[in-house]
């Protein structure tokens, strides 16, 4: 590929672009405290006719005091250290249960708390892969050396069974180009609906109040998500009055279908989760402008599952219809493009990140520029990629991928984290002037 070099990793990439060492591995030491489901159907078994969530609870019921403290004293050995709170946790699930199956009125806390601890599981949420991260200034700049900027990384993560979630991970990028992440959580907490959530439509899920950002962990909550939440898309919106907030786009998928829904966030504790409508809504990759075109809401997206297009609604939760802007064309995207992430703006124009598919399947990325005024203009494009995996580093949970769902400017930067494989997260930094002379313009 003319003007790359293979980086320390592996990947080829421009001479201009700096990869940083540090990277991030799938980890299945992180882990949640979950509900585990048991039906509560009677039915005849060699236990006898009754649900198993009414033999549970009676046995335990029926346990003396000493026995039922030996037993929690055994999973508090086990578990109390390894997640925030868990005999709140297990109050709170027994509350669940005593709602469904009814009576235990009048059981003191320690039968309540072992009744909830029998109806919870532990989930290795990233045990499987971590991949296409996306990347946002934190609200919160305190302590940011001059010409730094302090962020926040969402990840896709994937557990038993492929259920993907949404995680975080708070860091500092240097001028220098030199990429720093705080240390690891040592707990992680699933965030939750307030109550009883909704099957279907619009949730508001809450992470605890005592936890960083980067111990939250998002997982699906309505039919539409139950088997994941894909690919989110972060980008800090600021409105026509100053005003700003975080929203991001992502997939929901319910194991047959695939629909795009929009978070919003003030500050990383509470997340509002809703499905978007129109007919854009029901294809991935949907992307938010970090403001108003023209007084009307923005975004990128692939309508036709192979080219990127333009659209404008009055109505952020409506996308329709938009205008084509660039389909595959080169060798490295010819079976496939989409676009990365939403929109950067630079002075020159609307930086758009792009991912292009190959022979074998093989994922690149790119970028193009669109005209500041009118986006619907391309003003110039990748002819080669910026990144693309090589033979040296391209194994993993899905092999020959490179893949990111948003950088951000970090003064004369681009800083760019991807996804390796869907095995790894890495790296990556290039100028702005180096990139548009990429780009040719």
């Amino acid at each position: 590929m003319d003007g790359s070099v293979r980086t320390t990793h592996g990947e080829r990439t421009l001479t201009e672009m700096i990869i940083s060492p540090t990277t991030l591995h799938a980890n299945p030491e992180r882990v949640v405290i979950l509900p585990f489901s048991i039906s509560i159907s009677a039915h005849n078994s060699a236990m006898g006719a009754m649900s198993r969530v009414a033999r549970i609870c009676a046995a335990i019921v029926d346990m003396p005091n000493d026995v039922v403290k030996a037993e929690l004293e055994i999973v508090n050995r086990d578990f109390t250290g390894r997640h925030w709170q868990t005999r709140g946790i297990f109050l709170e699930r027994f509350r669940q249960i005593q709602a469904m199956q009814g009576g235990m009125d009048a059981l003191d806390e320690d039968h309540q708390a072992l009744i909830g601890a029998y109806f919870c599981h532990e989930y290795s949420y990233q045990a499987a892969a971590v991949m296409n991260p996306s990347v946002v200034p934190h609200p919160d700049q305190t302590g940011a050396p001059v010409g730094a900027t302090n962020f926040i990384m969402s990840t896709r993560t994937v557990g038993e069974g492929h259920i993907s979630t949404i995680s975080f991970r708070e860091g500092t990028f240097h001028p220098d180009g030199k990429v720093e992440l705080k240390p690891d959580a040592q707990i992680a907490v699933a965030a939750k609906p307030h109550g009883n959530a909704p099957l279907d439509g619009v949730v508001t899920v809450h992470g605890h109040q005592g936890c960083p950002v980067s111990e939250t962990v998002l997982f699906p909550v309505t039919r539409n998500q139950s088997n994941g939440l894909e690919d989110l898309r972060m980008v800090k919106f600021t409105d026509d009055n100053g005003a700003s907030t975080f929203m991001g786009t992502y997939t929901a998928y319910n194991g047959r279908e695939t629909a795009c829904e929009c978070l919003e966030t003030s500050d990383f504790r509470s997340f509002k989760l809703t499905p978007f409508r129109g007919a854009a809504s029901q294809h991935k990759g949907l992307a938010l402008f970090p403001r108003r075109i023209n007084g009307r809401y923005a975004a990128v997206g692939r309508l036709d599952h192979e080219s990127i297009f333009y659209l404008e609604s009055d109505d952020r939760l409506t996308w329709n219809n938009g205008d084509f802007l660039a389909g595959p064309v080169e060798p490295w995207e010819l079976i496939q493009m989409g676009n990365c992430g939403s929109p950067i703006e630079l002075d020159e124009g609307w930086l758009v990140l792009t991912h292009g598919v190959g022979a074998v399947r093989r994922y690149s990325l790119g970028a193009m520029l669109l005209d500041k005024d009118d986006p619907r203009k391309v003003l110039g494009r990748s002819k080669v990629p910026l990144l693309s995996p090589s033979e040296d580093n391209r194994e993993g949970y899905v092999p020959n991928v490179i893949y990111t769902c948003g950088a951000m400017r970090c003064g004369e930067w681009v800083f760019l984290p991807y996804g390796v494989a869907d095995s790894s997260i890495h790296f990556a930094s290039i100028k702005v002037a180096d990139l548009l002379k990429h780009l040719s313009v």
